[in-house]
């Protein structure tokens, strides 16, 4: 039986390797945060550029308390320096981790954190380069001589980060979908007779999740039902936990 004591040193061991670590992942997101806000003119410009090329020529992008400029510019200079240290964060969180995994999870585990955010950075692209431009042409056409389309700082920036997360949230599905073969949750098999209620599920929740527009609405639910049949076909490589554990005690036998 383990001595509470030595449990104890260990715990405080890995909570003060949990704030080393954290720490570290902090300090650089504040660097890249640092090196993004001179540049946040025109980080801000690339961003609302999809929305720029839909507005009226009289229109244009406002702010309508005195810090929301200046609030909006931090929050956008933090959003890109995340984006810059994201190798420093990734490494930090692989470093606590990886010393509690199995040799053979260590060859698994990384690829997929990997491959995650891929996936994420790939669907938060895919928003911003195909979705905006078409779901924002689709909203601003309701401006007329009586309404001027005149969108503020602070709202395009929550309304954008709100699409790009569903999106780059959404095509985390093979992941989620091997994740859940790996532990044993789910068999492939069940995920292909759940096909049909996928599809459906997949344009109600891009109806929940998205502006009330039929392009956008379309553009999510069809690479969410794509990326759960993606799912299915990697799953086909993935060996139930209960399984490789069955497999390595009759080696090791």
């Amino acid at each position: 039986m383990a001595d509470p004591g030595e449990q104890s040193d260990t715990l405080v061991g890995h909570l003060l390797e949990l704030k080393s670590r954290m720490t570290r992942a902090l300090a650089g997101v504040l660097v890249g945060f640092l090196a993004a806000y001179p540049f946040k003119e025109r980080i801000f410009s690339f961003f609302i550029e999809p929305m720029n090329r839909t507005l009226p020529e009289q229109s244009s992008f406002i702010f309508t308390n005195p810090g929301e400029a200046f609030f909006t510019y931090l929050k956008v200079s933090l959003l890109t320096g995340f984006l810059l240290a994201i190798p420093v964060v990734l490494y930090q969180f692989w470093a606590f981790v990886a010393p509690g995994l199995y040799k053979n999870e260590r060859r698994v585990f990384f690829p997929v954190l990997i491959l995650s955010i891929f996936l994420f950075l790939f669907g938060a692209a895919f928003s911003f380069f195909l979705v905006f431009p078409l779901a924002f042409q689709f909203l601003v056409g309701f401006a007329n001589e009586e309404i001027m389309a005149m969108p503020t700082m602070k709202e395009y920036l929550g309304f954008s980060l709100t699409l790009i997360l569903a999106f780059g949230a959404s095509f985390e599905i093979p992941v989620v979908c091997m994740a859940l073969v790996r532990l044993g949750m789910v068999t492939v098999e069940g995920m292909r007779a759940k096909r049909r209620y996928v599809f459906a599920g997949a344009f109600i929740l891009a109806a929940l999740i998205t502006p009330p527009d039929v392009i956008s609405q379309v553009l999510l639910g069809f690479p969410v039902w794509l990326l759960y049949e993606l799912g299915i076909v990697l799953s086909r490589y993935v060996t139930p936990q209960e399984e490789a554990e069955s497999d390595s005690a009759e080696e090791e036998s």
